[in-house]
């Protein structure tokens, strides 16, 4: 007897940095989404593909869900929104470290918005919580709404539970065809996974406003002639001089670093040596701008 395929989508949601990223590379087992400690890194809907002898899961990572500030922030919450409409699966992401706040209820209220996807609870980080802190998560998280179709604890970091998740998502997902090719891990072009280890490497060690500030373009990606190089030239967005300035750092220390650390994951990717030259550009008020915010494909 034929076991029966499913295939179809799933998006995880919740507060930002609650782990939906992390997540997303531990179920796909190789990293397509950027993580960072600064709220809003992710700002794409970036689709992860897992396979299993069973079925296909394309895991959608978002940005969270916030107060948006900004033309950006709205538009990252209508990407969200759109991708919620279309997903077959919402896991609803709560740390276990964290007590259910009013965020996280609102969250949760809106997925009534959602009636064709079923509905995940999943308290994340487990490995740093204690066991009273996870009982007392699971407890409230279940009262948050009545459909849950599972409530299940897991830490993406120890992998522990993520093949429970997996089947659980698996089975709440339609019968049908792989929507990917086997093999496949990602949709997300090498140019954006590229642009994207760079933001990461460039979040590292910033505080205040300027996480949000920065957005990276990569301009060229290119082949040496008879070398085994890759030569990638990408420009770092600002949106004031002073941001630019910090990202430069005294005497290009600090512009110098980025590049270092994005090099390792770029060469990685690539499966070439790599050299990466980087530049900053001012961009005022670009987070507000929608022609800004056109160019730099949001």
């Amino acid at each position: 007897m034929t076991e029966t395929f499913r295939s179809g989508f799933a998006t995880f949601v919740g507060r930002p940095n609650v782990g939906k990223s992390t997540l997303t590379n531990a179920l796909v087992g190789e990293k397509i989404a950027i993580t960072s400690e600064k709220p809003q890194t992710t700002r794409r809907a970036i689709r992860g593909i897992l396979n299993r002898p069973a079925g296909q899961l394309v895991i959608v990572d978002t940005p969270g869900i916030h107060k948006p500030r900004t033309l950006l922030g709205e538009r990252l919450n209508d990407l969200v929104e759109q991708v919620l409409g279309d997903v077959d699966v919402i896991g609803f992401c709560v740390p276990a470290t964290e007590k259910i706040g009013p965020g996280d209820r609102r969250i949760a209220a809106s997925l009534d918005g959602y009636g064709r996807a079923k509905k995940i609870a999943i308290v994340t980080k487990t490995d740093i919580a204690e066991r009273d802190q996870i009982t007392e998560r699971l407890i409230e998280v279940d009262a948050l709404r009545e459909d849950w179709a599972a409530v299940i604890p897991l830490s993406a970091l120890t992998r522990e539970q993520l093949d429970v998740l997996t089947d659980e998502m698996l089975t709440l997902m339609p019968e049908g065809p792989a929507l990917y090719p086997d093999g496949v891990v990602t949709d997300e072009s090498v140019e954006d996974r590229i642009a994207e280890m760079i933001r990461e490497a460039a979040l590292d060690g910033v505080r205040d406003e300027l996480p949000h500030s920065i957005a990276v373009v990569v301009d060229d990606v290119s082949a040496r002639e008879d070398s085994d190089l890759t030569d990638v030239h990408a420009s770092i967005v600002v949106e004031r001089d002073s941001q630019k300035a910090i990202i430069i750092g005294r005497k290009g220390s600090r512009l110098a670093d980025v590049g270092k650390r994005a090099r390792v994951g770029i060469e990685e990717l690539l499966g070439t040596r790599v050299f990466l030259g980087l530049h900053v550009k001012v961009a005022k008020e670009w987070q507000r701008d929608p022609k800004q915010l056109g160019r730099l494909g949001f």
